[in-house]
């Protein structure tokens, strides 16, 4: 569409073409002024009448125009000479970086994403430009090797489910003895993995998207439910679930906060102490900064991870156990969504592995400004 766009343009001047036309043209005009200037104010005061001096004949007005009027002529082409030359040249050295430009996106839209400008020279438009669109380059780079790692984990981890369920069709289909309702008990787990998985990866994708229309949302209401419906699972892992909620102000989506909070509160249950006899705590409470939420569980210790790692879409530590219950284990998308959520909000997130087990996630937010009225 955009290559018909720029067919359907009818050509034009070149900016190189329009900048020494102008550059030309205020040469040729500065310069018929300045000759204008000699014609009406100089020639003015010497006299039309015959002139004699010593007996000699000393040229008038009028022998001084048919003198002087084919030298203007003869001036005035050669300034307009030289000002095409010129402003040519000068234009190509200034619309050079320009070019630049152009060759570096014709190559960015063909897709090379590895090349960069790295203008030379001191700092003016045309190297902010070029900077600009290197630092652009660069972040849509990284966000291109993201979405194939992404795509290919994505693809992979959703394979998975389709596979088991085609096995599971085959072996029934070639034993006449087996047991449908097991075949359906297994069938329907796999099923609703496959769709928790498909739910998260929209959320994933959703969850990278701007804010509109963000509005006062209290942080600690939201850890509040999240307990209280994870409060079953917890109860019979046996990890006890602490909440200690001041109220907490977020200027965001409550669409997006609700499964940040879940998801964090699920992660400490799931990823504790397999036995038992562990405990999350979740805190919530204003510092000067803005909004904090804090979520500490104990664990196993982690080996071969750390928490860069883990923050990635479909990452889980080797050491990490999840218990008995494959119902809750996830697909490794928790934290690349509360991430994604932290960054919509303008906020950071500090996740850290601690040595004797667990994890602490603290997710600090921006000060919420509410608007009159909120």
């Amino acid at each position: 569409m955009h290559s018909e766009t720029r067919e359907a343009r009818r050509p034009g001047l070149s900016a190189r073409v329009k900048l020494t036309l102008s550059y030309a043209g205020f040469l040729t005009i500065a310069s018929a002024l300045l000759l204008a200037v000699v014609w009406l104010f100089l020639l003015r005061y010497v006299p039309d009448a015959p002139i004699f001096a010593d007996g000699m004949h000393v040229p008038n007005r009028t022998d001084l125009e048919r003198a002087f009027a084919p030298k203007i002529i003869w001036a005035l082409l050669g300034i307009i000479a030289f000002g095409l030359v010129g402003g040519w040249w000068l234009a190509g050295r200034m619309l050079a970086p320009l070019t630049q430009i152009t060759e570096a996106a014709k190559l960015a839209s063909g897709g090379s994403l590895t090349h960069r400008i790295a203008m030379p020279g001191p700092r003016d438009e045309f190297r902010d430009l070029a900077d600009t669109f290197d630092e652009m380059l660069a972040e849509i780079e990284t966000h291109v090797a993201e979405q194939e790692r992404f795509t290919a984990a994505a693809s992979h981890e959703l394979r998975t489910p389709l596979a088991i369920t085609r096995t599971m069709i085959e072996v029934a289909r070639e034993d006449e003895h087996a047991d449908l309702r097991a075949l359906l008990e297994s069938l329907h787990l796999v099923n609703s993995r496959a769709i928790d998985l498909a739910d998260a990866l929209l959320l994933l994708h959703s969850s990278s998207h701007r804010l509109t229309n963000p509005s006062p949302v209290d942080v600690s209401l939201l850890v509040e439910e999240a307990a209280e419906s994870l409060l079953p699972l917890a109860e019979k892992r046996g990890i006890s679930l602490e909440v200690v909620g001041e109220k907490a102000l977020v200027l965001g989506a409550e669409s997006l906060l609700q499964p940040l909070v879940l998801n964090l509160v699920h992660n400490a249950i799931v990823h504790n102490r397999p036995s038992g006899g562990g405990s999350v705590t979740v805190k919530t409470h204003d510092t000067p900064h803005g909004a904090r939420l804090t979520v500490v569980n104990t664990g196993t210790p982690v080996s071969g991870a750390t928490a860069d790692v883990l923050l990635e879409p479909f990452q889980r530590a080797a050491g990490r156990v999840r218990g008995t219950d494959d119902d809750h284990a996830g697909a490794g998308l928790g934290l690349s969504i509360v991430r994604n959520i932290v960054r919509v909000h303008g906020g950071t997130l500090n996740f850290t592995l601690l040595s004797e087990g667990g994890a602490r996630v603290v997710v600090d937010f921006a000060p919420c400004v509410p608007s009159q009225g909120a």
